[in-house]
């Protein structure tokens, strides 16, 4: 009757155990996640006492990739993909060279074959996207350009993953392995790229149509229960059908299935409606990772594992930073960047399992990757918590730089636009910072409007993006006074700050007010609390979302009533 009911058991006992681990994380100010990791190690068959079903643990782990990767997705269009191209896609690959011969150094080092060390040095390269989603979603930056262009990176990581399954049991065989001599490495390779090439092009062209109308289809029943069940379907269905179809994994089929059904105006009701099974499944996925861990390696190779901890959490997250500098890209992106590929997971469980059927990666190197994994896992909230001040430090740096900079020589304030900017638009115009969502909508309204404004955009993509337009745009963070001169500030009639970072904004105003003291400001942010520390110290107008969401129902609904009784009268 136990065995019956094992898959009860195993959900019981990760789902209890996690929630006692994490309470006691929580308490010794840990993140809770490193409490769902020692869960899965006291319930994992290398500790004495209970041992739940590992295998079973592992498919809800699954689900729970699917489900938060399926998120995602549902806030990640097609054009944030196309947005991050130009960085992550050389950027990945490029992070994956370096750190995979980091990791085959290591190898050689312990006098491991050469195909060993291929498979070890993969497993490294490839960062966790449950672990990377978690942390951008608790600080609230998954939908800043920073968040989409880690994202980016995970995507084009996980595809280059996908191809490495495939090529590996066509590569064993020359490498020292048990690898199907009679397959072909060509012939494979290619019918993969035709296979992830057949999906995405499916999920593109039918399925942005299909699923969309779909979703409306079952929210026209009225029913939630309908609704919600849609959503996970959606999500679990065709994460499956991708896998057994077109033989993607299931984590990228989820991604672009939220991708596609990010068309549809119910998006956000799907994000909200399949969020406390996203929670709950990836509290799973921490604890599997946790069952499959054997302390003992810390005792018996201590040195080994220090090793493979300062390949995932410095060596690449170095390589990263340094690559994203050298893409022209600024100091808080590349900071971000690294931060979120300091771990590895699920990919790099799933590369070392095959090296180790294909008898290419030893026992030891198994263990080292599960190692690597939970101590990396349990410090990348750390790694983020310590960007915010480096981050406060080096735009200290900068300021003071720019500042002396000025005093030495003036910047030529049209060096950055568009030639065919005139002197006379840069005349009490608008100096607009920010080119996302709500950054778009008022550069959309001026337009129309035919108000003048200089656009101020740290992200260089999303410039040429507006030049293209026609719309004037300087390049940098608007935090620094060289920004703010090339965009014409001491003649400007106001500053409109679209961006959601608390420090820079008051560093923007300042500058503002120190070139052009009469300047108006115009800033947003989510926060009620830091709108009032935001109206104090800027003296601008802070518009809050709810707050202006809630009055404009407000005065839609006492103008509704005004016209009513007016009638009844």
């Amino acid at each position: 009757m136990h065995h019956e009911l094992s898959l009860i058991t195993t959900i019981a006992a990760a789902l209890g155990f996690g929630l006692i681990f994490g309470m006691l994380a929580v308490r010794l100010k840990l993140p809770a996640l490193v409490g769902y990791l020692a869960a899965g190690v006291f319930i994992g068959p290398a500790t004495p006492g209970f041992v739940a079903d590992i295998g079973l643990a592992s498919q809800l782990a699954e689900i729970g990739v699917m489900l938060l990767m399926f998120g995602v997705g549902l806030h990640f269009s097609l054009k944030d993909l196309l947005d991050v191209r130009r960085i992550a896609l050389p950027g990945a690959l490029l992070q994956i060279g370096v750190a995979t011969a980091m990791g085959m150094a290591l190898s050689w080092w312990w006098d491991w074959s050469l195909g060993a060390g291929i498979v070890f040095g993969l497993a490294l390269s490839v960062a966790s996207t449950v672990v990377l989603l978690r942390a951008l979603e608790a600080r609230g930056v998954l939908d800043s350009m920073n968040g989409r262009i880690a994202v980016g990176w995970l995507v084009v990581e996980d595809l280059v993953m996908v191809l490495v399954l495939v090529m590996l049991p066509a590569l064993a065989g020359p490498l020292g392995g048990k690898g199907d001599a009679g397959l072909d490495l060509w012939p494979a390779l290619g019918m993969t790229l035709l296979q992830v090439g057949g999906f995405i092009a499916f999920m593109l062209i039918v399925g942005r149509k299909v699923f969309p109308w779909f979703l409306w289809r079952v929210a026209r029943t009225a029913s939630r229960e309908l609704f919600t069940l849609s959503v996970i379907a959606a999500a679990v269905g065709i994460a499956y059908a991708s896998s057994s179809l077109f033989g993607v994994s299931f984590a990228l089929g989820a991604f672009f299935a939220g991708m596609v059904l990010r068309e549809s105006e119910l998006s956000h009701r799907a994000a909200e409606e399949s969020l406390p099974l996203r929670d709950a499944f990836s509290v799973l996925f921490f604890v599997s990772v946790g069952m499959l861990f054997d302390p003992m390696v810390l005792v018996d190779n201590p040195l080994h594992v220090l090793g493979v901890v300062l390949v995932i959490v410095v060596g690449k997250s170095l390589a990263a930073f340094i690559l994203v500098l050298a893409l022209r890209y600024p100091l808080n992106t590349a900071l971000t960047v690294s931060a979120s590929l300091a771990q590895i997971g699920e990919f790099s469980f799933i590369l070392a399992a095959l090296g180790m059927q294909l008898g290419l990666l030893p026992e030891l190197g198994q263990n080292l990757i599960l190692a690597g994994a939970i101590i990396s896992i349990a410090f990348n909230p750390l790694v983020f918590s310590s960007i915010e001040p480096v981050q406060r430090w080096l735009g200290k740096q900068d300021h003071l730089m720019h500042l002396a900079r000025k005093l030495e020589r003036p910047a030529d304030p049209l060096a950055e636009l568009p030639m065919t900017t005139s002197r006379e638009k840069l005349s009490n115009q608008v100096v607009l910072v920010g080119f996302g969502r709500v950054g778009r909508r008022i550069a959309e309204d001026l337009t129309a409007r035919g108000i003048h404004f200089v656009l101020a955009e740290q992200h260089r993509e999303l410039v040429e993006t507006a030049r293209e337009r026609g719309i004037p745009a300087v390049v940098g963070n608007a935090a620094e006074p060289a920004v703010l001169i090339q965009a014409h500030i001491h003649k400007a009639a106001m500053l409109v700050i679209t961006t959601l970072d608390t420090f820079d904004v008051r560093k923007m105003v300042e500058i503002a007010k120190a070139l052009n003291p009469s300047i108006r400001c115009v800033v947003r942010t989510h926060s009620g609390k830091e709108a009032e520390l935001l109206r104090a110290e800027t003296g601008g107008r802070v518009f809050v979302a709810e707050e202006e969401l809630a009055g404009s129902m407000t005065r839609h609904v006492l103008e509704t009533l005004r016209e009513h009784r007016s009638a009844v009268h």
